[in-house]
């Protein structure tokens, strides 16, 4: 169509002479290609008649595609919660280490005023203060460490229990 419109001239005259300018300023002299115009014509494609053929191999190959991507999201992921589950229980360790490192000094601070309270010469000067006196000889009594000291079973014995009756 393009080449019956550049055969008839009277019908393209104004618009040939108006093409072949200017390609025969930049070329001056070559008439080669500046005759031939392009022209593009729309064309209506209808493909709703069409049917897509199924492709075994493809869908196959598609299949192992998102199976192999899936395992390589799952592998991500994975890797992803080992680290950050790594670094929440390293602050949880630090935590602890540091509660830990505090009951530890509290215990040291706990014992040092026991220490200081079982002084004989602090007992001894506060018993003066109330006005309790030395005991004499024979009014200490020492126990005896048995099984009952250790915390462990003690049989009854009928020796120590008396019976007062009325």
């Amino acid at each position: 169509m393009a080449a019956t419109a550049l055969a008839n001239p009277v019908s393209t005259q104004t618009w040939n002479e108006s093409r072949t300018r200017r390609p025969q300023q930049f070329y001056a002299g070559r008439q080669a290609w500046a005759v031939t115009p392009e022209i593009y014509f729309p064309k209506a494609i209808d493909n709703s008649r069409l049917v897509k053929v199924d492709d075994p191999r493809r869908k196959r190959e598609m299949r192992m595609f998102s199976v192999s991507l899936c395992m390589l999201f799952a592998l991500v992921m994975l890797y992803a919660w080992q680290h950050f589950s790594a670094i929440e229980y390293g602050y949880k360790i630090e935590a602890l280490q540091s509660k830990r490192d505090n009951i530890v000094e509290a215990n040291r601070l706990l014992r040092l005023d026991l220490a200081q309270l079982r002084d004989p010469e602090r007992i001894d000067a506060i018993a003066k203060q109330m006005g309790l006196q030395s005991p004499d000889a024979g009014q200490v009594q020492r126990l005896e460490a048995g099984p009952e000291a250790n915390g462990g079973p003690v049989m009854a014995r009928m020796s120590d229990v008396v019976v007062v009756s009325q």
